[in-house]
């Protein structure tokens, strides 16, 4: 079973080096506290509380699973002792408000401790996980009575929270949802239906359960400009903050998964539940967008988390096991045969693994210094300085979800690859990884549908292609300083031909939209997977960047450490990068190769 080890050295790396954290958080209204000596402390123990306390259940709560026993989920063995140790560290409120409870630091921080955390056990990250996504969106559109009666103890990670969309007969189409709510007498309301896929919707981790719930009130328009947004404990709370009577939340089974296996995936059903409106009447959607965001960025974690821990298990394994002789001779001669490390191929997957893992990670660390300037915007009630950090980040969140999360798979197939037969036996614990990782291109939005709400929504219809011309002149701005560095120049050059490339294909697409509606869907996929590939591009030309100035004048990590940087990136651009420009000729394929077969030759008799 592969051992989990943070990777702290490369963290460090981005943070300090790469995307100077330091200057960022002096910026910021919120990141007086967050010095270098702070984030290094906050650093080591969620590593030390990763690797010694949450790494070793993701075997064992896997083999265990949940169970429901009288309408109560029960988590496996050792979930309670390792949660109760998280909450009493503190890691729940890491980044939210002191007022309720919280630390106040950058919201970037939370991200920092979801990957080390969601690396060691996805299944256990997701309980706090969904918590935080419940939390935010308390913050940002409650009343102070909301915040004060829950937020306080969603903060301390005395109560658990969930976000309850999904219904057996509408998924991603959220104008179909039917749970009601009925107006009572003394201002709150009643809610009545069934929601399904709901993760962490019952588990005996904390004490109350706080359910963020869409629902329709009786003149409510129909479509999804029809729902409201309400609150929904498990618990109804006491008048001193404690937890009072039942109201009627209940699980009613439980979901038997492919992957993460120990995270709750339940259907919860409302009976005439006592709900609080949160947010106008019939605008729940944009304020549940808060939630959705937040799991969007979380599931983009994912990806990075199946890369590094494939990546680990099959290096160690790589080093290890010995099966014939290099092609280009014998590389260890004392042995009876040399390590699998030698040979091209199983290279070639290693790099792919490390390539992701580490290119992940650097597209999450930019983009999350975007979330600090938006919550700091919302904190400072500087709505246009937030909209502007929202609209930046909404641009890349689809990216980041929709692409990590595909070369997360991929990643984590390559894992399962280099064991061979092994890696489609349990006990080497490469199979878990892959089944883990493959719900995440599913929920919170499928690959299809990031896609889409890319290209069709963020890039076409809301911004005309602005998204993309100030993503791509940001980047083309950056290459252009180094073009008459001799290391650096050809990344330079490549960098800027896809910052044009990119432009052109967004205009080409929306010229032939105008009149072929079916472009947009059929070329959306390639689109963002394109974006996804000249994203990370952009990044491991910063990471070489460093690396190579750092080898020069001296850096906090060893030569070796930033030749191994300069070798990934040019594996990158040589091995990886080439597949953007299949996605560039597949996107502007005409629809009729998609769209023109009849319905009914989709036969199979």
């Amino acid at each position: 079973m592969p051992v989990y080890k943070a990777p702290l050295r490369d963290m460090k790396f981005l943070l300090n080096e790469v995307m100077d954290f330091e200057s960022h958080y002096a910026s910021l209204s919120n990141g007086g506290e967050a010095t270098p000596d702070m984030v290094d402390a906050i650093l080591s123990e969620c590593a030390r509380l990763s690797e010694e306390v949450i790494a070793p259940l993701y075997r064992s709560g896997d083999e265990e699973g949940c169970t429901l026993e009288n309408g109560q989920v029960k988590t496996p063995k050792g979930y309670k002792e390792a949660y109760e140790e998280y909450r009493q560290g503190g890691w729940q409120g890491l980044s939210h408000p002191v007022e309720y409870g919280g630390q106040g630091l950058p919201v970037s921080l939370a991200l920092l401790k979801q990957e080390m955390m969601g690396t060691a056990d996805w299944s256990f990250g997701m309980y706090p996980g969904l918590s935080t996504g419940a939390m935010n969106t308390i913050l940002l559109h409650g009343t102070e009575e909301h915040r004060q009666t829950y937020l306080i103890p969603l903060t301390e990670g005395r109560w658990g929270g969930t976000m309850c969309l999904t219904e057996p007969q509408c998924g991603t189409d959220l104008g179909q949802v039917k749970t009601r709510a009925e107006a009572g007498e003394d201002g709150s309301y009643k809610l009545t239906g069934s929601k399904m896929f709901i993760s962490s919707g019952d588990h005996d981790l904390t004490e109350n359960i706080v359910h963020i719930v869409l629902a329709r009130l009786p003149d409510a328009p129909k479509g999804t400009r029809g729902i409201s947004l309400f609150i929904v404990p498990k618990y109804l709370p006491n008048a001193d903050g404690g937890v009072g009577e039942f109201n009627n939340v209940s699980c009613s089974s439980l979901e038997y998964k492919m992957g993460i296996k120990a995270s709750a995936t339940c259907v919860i059903n409302f009976d005439e539940a006592k709900g609080f409106l949160i947010g106008p009447p019939n605008q729940g959607l944009e304020c549940m967008f808060t939630f959705m965001n937040t799991a969007r960025i979380g599931t983009a974690i994912q990806g990075v988390a199946s890369a590094e821990r494939s990546y680990q298990g099959s290096l160690a394994y790589a080093k290890d096991r010995r099966s014939m002789r290099a092609l280009s001779g014998k590389k260890e001669p004392e042995q009876v045969a040399d390590a699998i490390i030698h040979h091209g191929d199983v290279r070639r997957m290693l790099l792919t693994q490390k390539a992701i893992a580490e290119g992940g990670r650097a597209m999450l660390y930019y983009a999350v210094k975007m979330a600090d300037h938006m919550v700091c915007g919302h904190l400072e009630n500087d709505e246009k300085k937030a909209e502007r950090a929202d609209d930046k980040l909404g641009f890349l969140t689809p990216i980041l979800k929709g692409f990590l999360t595909e070369l997360g798979c991929e990643a984590a197939y390559h894992g399962m690859q280099v064991f061979g037969g092994h890696g489609y036996i349990r006990e080497h614990g490469m199979e878990q990884i892959a089944r883990d990782a493959r719900i995440a291109t599913l929920y919170e939005g499928t690959t299809g549908i990031q896609a889409l709400d890319l290209l069709g929504r963020k890039v076409l219809l809301l911004t005309q292609g602005k998204a993309v011309r100030e993503f791509t002149g940001t980047i083309a701005n950056y290459a252009r300083k180094y073009l008459r560095n001799k290391e650096m120049r050809p990344y330079a050059m490549r960098m800027l031909k896809l910052a044009g490339q990119w432009n052109w294909l967004t205009i080409r697409i929306g010229m032939v939209a105008r009149k072929d509606r079916d472009m947009v869907a059929t070329a959306s996929f390639d689109f963002l997977m394109y974006s996804g590939y000249c994203f990370m591009a952009f990044m491991w030309m910063r990471m070489a960047v460093v690396a190579q100035e750092k080898l020069e004048n001296g850096g906090a990590e060893s030569p070796d450490f930033y030749r191994a940087k300069l070798a990934t990136a040019e594996f990158y651009f040589e091995k990886i990068l080439p597949r953007a420009q299949a996605h560039a000729t597949t996107m502007l394929a005409p629809t009729s190769s998609v769209m023109q077969m009849d319905q009914e030759h989709f036969v199979f008799e």
